[in-house]
């Protein structure tokens, strides 16, 4: 999409130009601040905004006088509209507006409009332009500027720290409320995302990313509504509940991501190292079996020689350097030298810990079959390297192999 081909609006809220941008305000029993949210974001649209606009009210399931407001405001400012939904939830508004619009560039905002509206025409100059395919407005990129208080801080970071570790988010806030995206990518992402209420932007942006989708991200000045009517233990118990689907879905490839991919996607920069996580296993799971194997041979060898605990060491050494960088370009799909030494020592911590327990694993044979014999010894090493490759694969995944 080319900036060229969007028409310039001589008044920004004329209908009859064809919107290029409809922001969606989401509402439910918004009724006091509705109608100076809507009054803000109109005129800075018609004084900064260079293309014709549309702002549309999704009310879901209001039962005060928000509709009635929302009405009156269509009917005092062009451009202007409402939708109602006789359901609630955030997300099946947004999805229903979203679904319904023509506009080329899809945007929301939260009523409440804590995020500075300076930042709406940076979120949306990358998808008119065609350089992005959704942006969101972050609040912890480095930039952006936050009012709020301290417990509010540390539930949006651990949130957003889950998704880095549990479904390899590489986006820095999932939950701010300030999103665009472009319609004809809308189209296709849309139908994928089953949630309808607060978890609905964290799905949108992980299968998006999982698509190969490119996600831009604005830093935001943002000042904590201290009215804010959202109850923060339901919609986190929630959330989590919407992380374990979604990752079972992912893992077990239920959603059709490869077509969007093929459609929307950039091509990954090392070829024929699928990215996501079930493939990664599989094949950290094969380097695994051959340096298990690799492991044993090499103990068996050196243990008449040297007893256990030398031969564990040494074996343990030679194949965690070996796995490390058999995974670095196998499983992770990383080349080139640059971080290779880095990687190393990281799998040298990786390595240290395999071999504390290891040797408590041992000790522990020792302990309770002082007798035991050269089969006992194999059984609790392949049991012990077990544990450790799950957590080798976790800390590679999640620490020493993470894409910035």
């Amino acid at each position: 999409m080319s900036t060229a081909t969007l028409p310039r609006a001589s008044g920004a809220g004329d209908r009859n130009a064809g919107a290029v941008l409809d922001v969606v305000i989401p509402v439910h029993n918004e009724e006091a601040d509705l109608g100076p949210c809507v009054r803000r974001l109109y005129q800075h649209l018609t004084q900064g905004f260079p293309y014709p606009f549309r702002i549309t009210v999704a009310d879901n399931a209001s039962t005060d006088a928000t509709r009635a407001v929302a009405t009156a405001l269509s009917v005092e400012l062009p451009g202007v509209e409402v939708l109602h939904l006789p359901e609630k939830g955030r997300g099946r508004a947004l999805k229903r507006a979203w679904s319904a619009s023509d506009a080329p560039v899809l945007a929301y905002m939260d009523v409440d409009l804590s995020t500075d509206l300076n930042a709406l025409l940076p979120l949306v100059a990358p998808l008119l332009s065609g350089h992005s395919d959704l942006c969101v407005g972050s609040r912890l990129a480095r930039g952006s500027r936050v009012v709020r208080g301290p417990k509010r801080e540390f539930i949006s970071r651990s949130y957003n720290r889950i998704l880095r570790t549990a479904l390899s988010a590489r986006f820095s806030d999932a939950q701010c409320g300030f999103k665009a995206i472009r319609r004809d990518v809308a189209e296709q992402l849309l139908p994928m995302v089953e949630d309808t209420d607060w978890f609905f932007d964290t799905e949108l942006l992980v299968l998006a990313q999982r698509a190969g989708l490119r996600i831009h991200e604005v830093p935001v000045d943002w000042i904590d509504d201290p009215d804010s009517r959202v109850d923060i233990v339901a919609t986190a118990v929630a959330d989590l509940k919407g992380i374990v689907r979604l990752g079972r879905a992912l893992v077990t490839g239920k959603l059709p991501l490869a077509a969007l991919r093929s459609r929307f996607g950039r091509a990954p920069l090392v070829e024929g190292v699928p990215a996501g996580m079930l493939p990664q296993l599989l094949r950290f799971a094969g380097i695994g079996i051959v340096s298990t194997v690799a492991f044993l041979a090499l103990f068996t060898l050196l243990r008449p020689a040297t007893g256990a605990q030398a031969a564990n060491f040494v074996a343990l050494l030679s194949t965690a350097i070996a796995n490390t960088a058999l995974n670095r370009r196998l499983t992770f799909a990383i080349r080139g030298a640059a971080g290779a030494v880095r990687h190393q020592v990281q799998g040298l911590l990786l390595f240290t810990l395999g071999l504390a327990l290891n040797a408590a694993a041992l000790a522990l044979l020792n302990v309770a079959a002082p007798g035991h014999g050269h089969l006992a010894e194999l059984a609790v090493l392949v049991a012990a390297n077990t544990v450790t490759t799950l957590l080798r694969f976790v800390l590679m995944r999640v620490w020493v192999f993470r894409r910035a």
